[in-house]
């Protein structure tokens, strides 16, 4: 109930709203509303088939972007609640923040900005509030969810400037230099936690890192040995899970001190003076630190293993190779993707909009029926 939240939390009917006007819902907070249209979104749906780190197709218990999406949401809401911010908000942002997400993890979105450099480029940030804005075609009065401002804002974590100025209200703190609410601030944390978490646990499960080289990290080796000597003799995927949950723990708990006592020393007294003042939401310098160090591990030993290189090597041949084909000729495209207008930069924005839209098993189809010749 908001009537519980802390003066300087996101309330759903103070501040901007819809883009286009829409009567309050009888049983359901204007957050709650954009959560369930989030859900029920053809783009949410599709998060279940695209890459995390592993290639859907590599295992079934690998995390994808629907996972990651929701652990994502359970963190973030968690740490709210102690934050008295806007659970529902917190929920909306979480599960929306990676809809424009392309095929194949960011491979996918580098090549892709790779090819957009001559109409603007591509960024999944800006892709996500595309998604919600205009792509989705649920209803009769709009194109897009129609989200509320928080929810949007929340979505649109990083912007350039001349990107910012193309994009109205949404935009403007990026050209202000302004904050965006706590519920955002806490999000993008959240989203830091889950992914830091789950890709020790898919690295492990996948065999392409260890608990000997994790244990030279300084915060995951004394979480082990806590462990350890909590569970004597305890190994396998019990030992792992029982690290993990003291891991997300001592993550969550300190950015829920720090931020605490940050937000007493700044003394906000509504979400405009959050917008105007410093960010709020932060973990304490020794476990951002700690939080670092264990991201450097993860980039040197997972993300650039070579199995994982040789992926990432075959996936961007493929949305290259796609891109191509369909600039060489907008016939290949379904129709819904050609542009009547014939104008070059809106063609590739449509390009954009139909590959970041695949899945990573329809992307591999997509390829196969352009490129293979079994597929005559």
């Amino acid at each position: 109930m908001e009537e519980f939240l802390a003066p300087y939390a996101a309330h759903s009917d103070e501040g901007p709203g819809r883009r286009c006007e829409e009567t309050a819902h009888a049983s359901r907070s204007q957050f709650q509303r954009d959560r369930d249209r989030i859900i029920h979104s053809t783009a949410f749906r599709r998060l279940e088939y695209k890459t995390q780190v592993f290639l859907n197709h590599e295992g079934d218990l690998f995390r994808t972007r629907l996972t990651h999406s929701l652990e994502v949401a359970q963190i973030g809401r968690s740490m709210a609640r102690n934050l008295r911010l806007n659970e529902d908000l917190v929920e909306a942002v979480a599960l929306a923040h990676d809809l424009g997400h392309t095929p194949f993890g960011h491979v996918g979105q580098d090549v892709l900005n790779e090819c957009m450099q001559p109409h603007g480029g591509f960024e999944h940030n800006l892709q996500s509030l595309r998604v919600v804005d205009h792509l989705e075609e649920q209803y009769g009065a709009f194109d897009g969810l129609n989200l509320m401002f928080a929810t949007r804002e929340g979505i649109l974590k990083h912007c350039s400037v001349s990107n910012a100025r193309e994009l109205g209200d949404v935009g403007q703190r990026f050209l202000d230099k302004t904050q965006p609410s706590l519920e955002a601030q806490l999000t993008n944390l959240a989203d830091e936690i889950a992914y830091n978490s789950h890709d020790i646990d898919d690295g492990l499960r996948s065999g392409l890192i260890t608990i000997e080289q994790l244990d030279e990290v300084a915060f995951f080796g004394r979480l082990w040995r806590e462990v350890q000597a909590t569970f004597p003799g305890l190994t396998g995927r019990r030992a792992i899970y029982e690290t993990l949950r003291r891991l997300i723990t001592a993550l969550a708990d300190d950015l829920i001190a720090t931020s605490q006592q940050r937000i007493a020393d700044a003394a906000p007294r509504s979400i405009d003076d959050v917008r105007n003042g410093p960010p709020l939401i932060r973990f304490s310098d020794p476990m951002r630190a700690d939080a670092t160090e264990l991201k450097r591990f993860l980039r040197a030993n997972l993300y650039r293993h070579y199995k994982v290189n040789r992926m990432r090597l075959k996936a961007s041949r493929m949305v290259r190779e796609l891109y191509a084909a369909f600039a060489a000729d907008a016939q290949l495209l379904p129709p819904d993707y050609r542009e009547p207008s014939g104008d070059a930069t809106k063609q590739a924005r449509r390009i954009a909009d139909y590959i970041a839209g695949m899945t990573d098993r329809y992307a591999i189809r997509e390829h196969s029926r352009l490129y293979s010749l079994e597929e005559l």
